[in-house]
């Protein structure tokens, strides 16, 4: 797990990539290093920054040369092990130990046909010193990411995209309908970018730079088609066994010449990871979370703690819990910069206070359960849509009537929320609505008609085009099960814009790695051969993974109520961020721009405040935005500015 970045055919471009590098040395604290080699009429630059994890020798150290062949690379090979021994049986000589140099002979020896074969998580540039060809690449599920600019013949790449946008001189320009996209969702999608002529590799892909000006891309892992295989396998009757598959992919990720530490919410998903590794690594530690106890009364939190600390003594792991009560007022700004796009998510505090734990205890490496909700329907919202159905039976004057019961109760009062009524709004708001509208209003944070009350009038059509695209990508499928629809668009969209994308961030501020087993490709092969029926059985959401963990972990664990890996919010923003909400409604510089009217966030304000919304998310990612855009604007932060 590193930081990587370079130029190809770009003016300065050894200062410039010296400058990137530099920028990423949070990525990779261990180490430095640099290569330049001419290019036509220019020059190719490639940077490093090495998180030392495997092979800890100087024989892993990046840009690695050898042969004509530069790499430099982020990211994490599981099935290295079976390449090398691959490799050496064609006679290959390997040097060290690192995956490093396994995914360079095995480019070497298979050039972009190598890619499907990869297991793990990656990006990386790789530069052929005979054709003068430099080719980026991004993993499979969009877990490393990679981000560049081109201009003419010229292209920039980086991990990040604060550096890229420090190093281009201001010139890059906030792009207003990625601003739009990320009011919608409280994230960026991975499909737009925050800037202007700056994107995103999109996962499973390549990308082709050659002398002569030539760019190709090619795409070498679908989605989409990895969820028809499994539509084809379910409809077979072949149902994987998914616990095997788990394990095996649980035993790779714990791969690492250095100590290795999971997440344990207490829930599902981290409790069986770190069963699974604590077999493999008897007294392996884990890191949990808990609240100030008045905010977790007032959020009506569930006690998670209890069930990590049930975990840890069963399976003899050493828990390390972490009491969540920072000072949001500092960390906010923080956490803005290091995330690199607005995302509205509190959950990358608790990520990267847990990472920050883990690291002053000497842990480089974290496990975390990222993944399994999104591939086995965990989520509410997913049993939701699934009631929703049910719920469009109901005869209409009975649910009117219930309508408008429920629109009159409040959400909180001035000591306590109250949840399973913001559940019951958030179910109404959605529940009579068409399939993609439903999902997609299940869990953005407003409708068409709230979001262009919100913006400014100009972006309108913006609006119009932010939710034009999510239609049609959730719709960008074959498969007849409801279930595995909203899967494949939680796969699609989620992930990678939100979860993966807070996760990579916030741990690296950290200078700490994260692995996410379940967001493997054979486990979510694996995902999409199970029926949507075996996801949801009732009224249990990942029932199949459920039946998985039984085998290993105490029923308490797998059945009990789903918990949230989030913040106390509501409790935030009645007490801490109060005095800063006002000021951004009433100064911001989003309002004082006119990108978002200050009367609509007036009402939001006045009904949270009131008790009669939860508006606690949506002011909580204004809060974010306004921080992000202040340091997108200024020149000081980012080095950008907006044009609409």
């Amino acid at each position: 797990m590193c930081g990587i970045a370079g130029t190809y055919r770009w003016p300065d471009g050894k200062v410039v990539t010296d400058l990137l590098t530099e920028a990423l040395a949070h990525r990779g604290p261990d180490g430095a290093g640099g290569y330049g080699h001419p290019v036509g009429d220019g020059e190719v630059h490639l940077g490093h920054r090495r998180l030392a994890i495997v092979d800890l020798s100087g024989t892993g150290a990046q840009p690695m040369a050898s042969d004509g062949l530069v790499l430099t690379y982020n990211g994490e090979l599981y099935n290295a092990p079976e390449l090398r021994a691959e490799l050496a049986a064609t006679g290959v000589r390997f040097r060290g130990t690192s995956d490093t140099e396994v995914l360079l002979e095995a480019w070497r020896r298979w050039g972009t046909d190598c890619l499907p074969r990869l297991r793990g998580m990656f990006a990386f540039g790789v530069f052929d010193e005979r054709t003068g060809e430099l080719v980026l690449a991004r993993d499979q599920l969009g877990i490393k990411p990679l981000f560049l600019v081109r201009r003419g013949q010229g292209l920039v790449f980086a991990s990040e995209l604060k550096a890229l946008a420090a190093v281009t001189g201001g010139s890059l320009e906030v792009d207003p309908a990625a601003l739009v996209a990320s009011l919608l969702y409280y994230w960026v999608p991975d499909s737009r970018c925050a800037f202007r002529g700056a994107e995103k590799l999109p996962p499973g892909s390549w990308l082709r730079c050659r002398p002569d000006g030539r760019v190709d891309r090619g795409r070498f892992w679908h989605l989409r088609d990895v969820a028809a295989e499994g539509r084809e396998r379910a409809l077979g009757g072949e149902l994987p066994d998914l616990a095997a598959i788990v394990e095996e992919s649980t035993r790779r990720h714990l791969l690492s010449d250095v100590p290795v530490a999971t997440f344990l919410s207490g829930g599902l998903d981290s409790s069986y990871l770190t069963a699974l590794a604590a077999r493999e690594r008897p007294g392996i530690s884990a890191y949990t979370i808990g609240f100030r106890a008045e905010d977790a009364r007032f959020e009506a939190m569930p006690d998670d703690l209890r069930y990590a600390r049930q975990v840890a003594e069963r399976f003899g792991v050493d828990l390390h819990e972490i009491e969540i009560a920072p000072d949001v007022l500092d960390l906010l700004p923080r956490m803005t910069y290091h995330l690199d796009e607005p995302i509205g998510d509190p959950a990358a505090i608790n990520t990267f206070l847990i990472c920050s734990a883990a690291r002053e205890a000497g842990v480089k490496v974290m496990l975390s359960g990222m993944g399994a909700d999104e591939l086995f329907a965990g989520y509410r919202k997913h049993l939701a849509n699934r009631l929703a159905l049910r719920y469009q039976r109901v005869p209409r004057p009975l649910r009117r009537g219930l309508s408008a019961v429920v629109d009159r109760l409040p959400v909180a009062t001035a000591h306590r929320g109250f949840r399973s009524v913001r559940f019951a709004k958030r179910f109404l708001s959605f529940a009579e609505l068409p399939e993609e509208t439903a999902f997609r209003r299940s869990y953005t944070m407003y409708d068409r008609d709230e979001l262009l009350a919100l913006v400014d009038p100009d972006l309108a059509g913006t609006v119009e085009d932010v939710l034009t695209e999510h239609a049609d990508t959730y719709q960008d499928n074959e498969l007849d099960d409801f279930v595995n629809r909203m899967c494949l668009g939680d796969a699609r969209m989620f992930l990678p814009g939100l979860n993966l994308a807070y996760t990579d961030r916030s741990s690296m501020a950290a200078s700490t790695e994260v692995r996410v087993p379940y967001v493997d490709v054979e486990v979510v092969r694996a995902a999409f051969a199970v029926p949507g029926d075996r996801k949801i059985v009732g009224r249990q959401g990942k029932a199949v993974l459920k039946e998985a963990a039984a085998s290993v972990l105490p029923r308490e664990i797998v059945y009990r109520p789903k918990g949230l890996f989030s913040a106390p919010l509501r409790a935030w923003m009645s007490r801490d961020l109060a005095p800063l909400v006002r000021e951004v409604v009433n100064d911001g510089v989003l309002v004082g721009s006119g990108l978002l009217r200050r009367d609509a966030l007036a009402r939001m304000v006045a009904e949270d405040a009131a008790g009669r919304q939860d508006y606690s998310k949506h002011l909580w990612h204004v809060l974010t935005l306004e921080y992000w855009y202040r340091g997108a604007t200024s020149g000081s932060g980012h080095g950008a500015r907006l044009t609409a």
